[in-house]
């Protein structure tokens, strides 16, 4: 070895030529070889490499040695895993920066020049800031001013290399900078130099960090845009899209750089985007850039739609993009899936691009531009403006949901079911297709106000046997129209839809066939167990199916049957279910014994399969688990299939397989086979299913499972993987908890549970503590506070303390990302529309509160007072949100953790009195009804337990309860929880503050208002303690000569002519037991008095409750 590498960094250059070409070498052999030698130079003789590679660059003759060189230096003494440079003493790292400058301005070559301004920049970043290479500036400068082009080109890619990497280290320089810049972009420039001007001044404003910092620059953007016109105008379109994508750039990070000049910019973007002489891509990054910016929300919220001529142009020339669709055979012989037969890229572009303008301006924007142009082309005789029409109405839906598409159906459903009727197919297949995506983005409004109309044109659009591309079409539409349907709507349809789904499933092509299955699902999913009617004659068809399409072109189908006998098996039910569901399953178990094809669509299928039929069987389902188990368990741990690459790479195969995800990270490209993840995401949800439905049945497989699924909450390839993950934790530690209490645990005892819970609960609080999504932060408070309600006092004060510190953090967080969004109201365009979108925004952070709280809820329900320390440390985090400024929602939660305290911790919780108390009080007359029942029923547990502590508040706490209660619209159903948590309370006070106030006045105000009849867990309680006065004989709730009883009867009469709603069974009993006593103890006249003041309906109800023993259930 040594002898070769003597020869390979000796004086003669071949030898090192030889290598670097044969480190290009296609054959793996020789690659393999020279890599070798190439890694074992660079551990043992890195300067020597390092100097030879310079060399090489100055004196190699061949093109391609010198560009490999370039790169493969870079690599060495950049890269901060792998860099060479620290090991170099200081005499080879001068000559080699000094050497490296030599190449810059000698080397002829353009790109071999590029990526020599790179390895600069790269190296430049590492070392410049400690004034280890005072030359470079000077020598950048020096280049920027000289009278060669190629060498002001170079120096303005090292400026944009260089802002990346340490923009702020270069601020003394801005003005000098700027400077440069401006000369650079002049017309009298050179092409290349000005395309290198534009990266690099787009490259620094993206780095400035001020708004005055960027402002100093905003008289570059003429010259910026100049520069794109300049590619334009000389047919350079190849450097007009380097331009496009710089301003794309620009408009993603920092679009109010061009706001000043927005008209003009967006102006000259929009003419691109229309200038069908161009070419296309050029077009399509126009549309892009603009897309860009009305999509920069947190930056520039509003902007855009300050322009309103801008926005009409631009869809109208998405619209037109629409109109590039050929009327291709393939798509009308249906042989084969592709829809998109006859869609070209502009097409494809058009359509995305709707959808994300829609979504990102909304409807109130939206929609008046479409209204203006959606008329003209819906009834135009070119089919492909009648199609591009109903194609945008489809797009738009989902941007344009909130309420004003919802409010404007009317003309736009009429529209769409004209259409239903085109000569054309294509179009008739666009109506379809419209309907179908309303239905998903406008539901359940759509299905509910147009069901009469949308549900018989689908059934006879399934008729089109002519065109069966539009019957499977018609298919789909009833499966997205039936998943936001209840039973009632859809039940009167029934027999219409099977019969016709039927039909097509006996004549149809394989794809009507497969539209049909997956429709009849659906409808069985909705219909529930409406369903059991048609059963008898859709079973026969789907088992038929299931055991004769076997050959490879029939797999989907296949797949397709399993699925639909599965939700028609839970829709009817499993005695109705139970014999076919063996048939089904015998089958089931022999494919799973068979040899699949890793693409055969059939096992993510069986596997959703098999978890349905757990559903529906209950514990009937255990005896298959041994089968079911093992693949799935394989899906699960199925590593994800990444590829990782130089973001730099020019991999072209790459980003066009759709069945590839592509992430940067850095200067990485990270590409993941979806496939793979999607199936490991099935499989990780079926597990959950299992679990939730067998409970402690699931028991024997927690010991694989468990490790399988730990580890998964931080699988950040694929969200679907962590929910699944993070829903299966309370499962597992419930099947647990219940194996051992109903002694089917094997022989373990609670130290399972404990150790299940020590392997669970800390991974589940650190990935809460890594999770990027709010969303899943959510789901994963959620599932920790099931973990503690399962596992109660088996937690550690260890353990305890990581959940409270990571309280903290999530509320720091979460009211950090409030903070920066709250910043976007100050800007100059924010909006009423913004103003919406940042409440839904924030709606997720309320999320997070509320399960923060309900976590804190069960933990000082589990721990009592023993958990004050932490709720201590809390506090802080949580009083905040009873400020003005927040939103009910955040008030109601902090009111119900004290609301917690105050109950479960008795006098400990006193001394939160006063800071709570003044609160509630005046959130007695919030605004929201869920505030001001919070806060009343706060008042009333601080009377049970406040002791004296309470006495001072007595008075205003009636009136403002009196205030709740009387409140002419009290009863209403948006208040009537409030008003009974407010008599609620009145009645604790009167029981537990009794020396305070005026018993004779208060109780009877109290008992006129009961019965309560809308919070049925106060209900219970209330009229339990009515039930004890009177037991008590209470003078002054029966009052002088017992004018009250009368009162108190028919409360007892009502309470009891609802069963067991209002009132435990044991109360009734109780009040039965009362009513005896009252009838035989007190005067007759009194008695006659009262029985003759009640309701008919009443007193029928005590006649028969009292010939009765047993109180009437509901």
């Amino acid at each position: 070895m040594e002898a070769q590498v003597g020869a390979v960094l000796g004086p003669d250059l071949l030898p090192f030529e030889t290598l670097v070409l044969q480190l290009m070498s296609p054959g793996n052999e020789q690659r393999g070889q020279a890599e070798q030698l190439f890694n074992y130079c660079k551990q043992h003789h890195p300067e020597a490499l390092v100097m030879k590679m310079v060399h090489t660059l100055q004196a190699s003759q061949q093109v391609e040695v010198r560009a490999m060189s370039a790169i493969l230096l870079r690599k060495l003494i950049t890269k901060d895993d792998v860099s060479l440079w620290p090991q170099l003493n200081a005499s080879v790292q001068t000559t080699v920066k000094a050497q490296l400058l030599i190449c810059v301005q000698r080397e002829e070559g353009k790109s071999i020049l590029k990526k020599l301004c790179d390895t600069v920049a790269e190296l430049a970043a590492g070392i410049l800031e400690e004034g280890m290479w005072p030359e470079l500036l000077p020598f950048m400068f020096q280049c920027v001013s000289s009278d060669s082009p190629k060498l002001q080109e170079s120096a303005l890619l090292m400026f944009a290399q260089l802002a990346q990497y340490m923009g702020p280290q270069l601020r003394s320089h801005l003005p000098t900078l700027h400077a440069v810049f401006q000369q650079s972009l002049s017309a009298n420039t050179s092409s290349d130099v000005r395309i290198a001007a534009l990266r690099a001044t787009t490259s620094f404003v993206q780095t400035l960090e001020s708004q005055q910092e960027r402002d100093g620059f905003q008289d570059l953007l003429p010259g910026m845009m100049q520069t794109l016109s300049l590619a334009l105008n000389n047919h350079e379109e190849a450097t007009a899209q380097e331009a496009l994508e710089m301003f794309i750039e620009v408009a993603g990070s920092e679009p109010r750089f061009l706001r000043r000049q927005l008209v003009e910019v967006v102006g000259h973007m929009l003419q691109i985007a229309e200038a069908g002489e161009l070419e296309e891509g050029t077009r399509h990054l126009a549309v892009e850039f603009l897309l860009t910016l009305a999509e920069a929300r947190e930056r520039a919220p509003g902007m855009m739609r300050k322009l309103p001529q801008f926005i009409g142009r631009l869809f109208a020339t998405l619209m037109k993009m629409l109109l590039d669709i050929e009327d291709e055979a393939a798509w009308h012989s249906a042989e084969v899936e592709d829809e998109e037969a006859g869609e070209s890229s502009n097409y494809e572009v058009g359509q995305e691009c709707l959808d994300r303008l829609a979504i990102s301006l909304g409807g109130k924007t939206i929609l008046p531009v479409a209204s203006q142009l959606l008329p003209a082309f819906v009834t135009d005789q070119d089919w492909k403006k009648r199609h591009a029409a109903l194609i945008t109405l489809a797009q738009i839906a989902e941007g344009c949901a909130k309420q004003v598409m919802i409010k404007n159906l009317e003309p736009v459903v009429s529209m769409i079911l004209n259409s239903f009727q085109d000569p054309h197919p294509r179009v008739r297949w666009a109506a379809i297709n419209a309907i179908g995506q309303l239905s998903t983005d406008l539901g359940p409004d759509l299905q509910q106000q147009y069901h009469q109309q949308v549900l018989p044109a689908l059934a006879r659009a399934m008729d089109d046997f002519q065109n069966p591309r539009v019957q499977a079409h018609a298919a789909a539409a009833i499966l997205n129209f039936s998943e936001s349907c209840t039973p009632e709507i859809l039940t009167p349809y029934l027999d219409g839809i099977i019969s016709k789904l039927l039909v097509l499933l006996q004549n149809g092509r394989k794809m009507v066939q497969e539209g049909a299955l997956t429709a009849l699902a659906s409808v069985a999913d909705s219909a529930q167990s409406h369903f059991q009617a048609y059963y008898d004659s859709v079973m026969p068809y789907l088992k038929a199916i299931l055991t004769n399409a076997t050959d490879k072109s029939n797999r989907m189908l296949r797949a397709k049957s399993m699925e639909c006998i599965s939700l028609v098996g839970m829709a009817v039910g499993k005695d109705k279910f139970r014999d076919d569901a063996k048939q089904v399953m015998e089958v089931l178990m022999n494919l799973q014994g068979s040899q699949m094809e890793d693409d055969d669509p059939t096992i993510g299928y069986m596997l959703q399969a098999w978890a349905r039929l757990c559903k529906c069987l209950g514990q009937e389902f255990l005896p298959y688990m041994g089968v079911v188990m093992p693949p799935l368990l394989r899906s699960a741990q199925l590593k994800p299939d990444v590829t990782i690459t130089d973001a730099d790479s020019e991999d072209e195969d790459e980003d066009d397989d759709d069945s590839v995800e592509t992430i940067t990270i850095g200067d990485k490209k990270i590409g993941i086979k979806t496939s793979v993840l999607e199936e490991k995401a099935t499989a990780c949800n079926m597990l959950c299913c299992y679990a939730d439905e067998l409970k402690e049945g699931f028991f024997p497989w927690i010991d694989q499972v468990a490790p399988i699924l730990v580890p998964l909450l931080k699988f950040y390839f694929h969200e679907e993987v962590r929910k699944a993950a993070v829903s299966a934790m309370p499962d597992l530690l419930r099947s647990s908890k219940l194996a051992v209490e109903k002694g089917q645990a094997h022989g373990r005892d609670e130290s399972y549970i404990k150790q299940l819970s020590d392997y669970i609960i800390p991974p589940l609080v650190e990935a809460l503590h890594k999770e990027p999504e709010t969303e899943i932060c959510a789901s994963m408070l959620d599932s920790l506070n099931e973990c503690i309600q399962i596992v109660g006092t088996l937690l550690d004060s260890g353990q305890i303390k990581s959940i409270v510190d990571e309280f903290k953090q999530v509320l720091t967080a979460s009211s950090t990302r409030r903070r920066e969004r709250s910043e976007r109201t100050k800007t100059e365009d924010f909006d009423v529309e913004e103003s919406e979108l940042l409440e839904e925004e924030n709606e997720q952070e309320e999320e997070v509160f509320d399960q923060v709280g309900e976590c804190i809820g069960t933990l000082i329900k589990t721990y009592k007072a023993a958990f004050l320390p932490y709720f201590d440390e809390l506090m802080s985090f949580i009083t905040p949100s009873l400020g003005k400024e927040r939103t009910a929602e955040e008030r109601r939660i902090a009111i119900c953790i004290f609301d917690d305290v105050a109950e479960q911790c008795g006098e400990a919780a006193i001394k939160y009195y006063d800071t709570f108390l003044p609160f509630l009080l005046e959130f007695c007359r919030d605004p929201n009804p869920d505030v001001r029942q919070a806060a009343v029923y706060g008042i009333g547990v601080c009377a049970q337990f406040g002791g004296s502590k309470f006495v001072p508040v007595v008075r205003e706490a009636l009136a403002r309860l009196n205030e709740v209660i009387s409140q002419p619209s009290s009863r209403d159903a948006d208040n009537v929880m409030a008003t009974d948590n407010a008599v609620s309370a009145l009645g604790k006070i009167c029981q537990f503050q009794r020396e305070c106030i005026d018993v004779a006045q208060v109780l009877p105000a109290w008992l006129s208002f009961l019965p309560v009849k809308g919070d049925l867990v106060e209900a219970k309680l209330v009229h339990e303690q009515l039930c004890v006065m009177v037991e008590r004989s209470d003078p002054y709730l029966l009052g002088l000569n017992y004018q009250f009883l009368p009162k108190v009867i028919s409360v007892f009469a009502e309470v009891l002519a609802g069963g067991t709603e209002l009132v435990t069974e044991q109360t009734a009993n109780r009040i039965v037991n009362l009513l005896r006593h009252l009838q035989q103890t007190m005067p007759p006249a009194a008695l006659s008095s009262t029985w003759a003041s009640l309701e008919p309906q009443q007193q029928a109800t005590l006649q028969s409750v009292l010939s009765s023993h047993v109180p009437s259930q509901s």
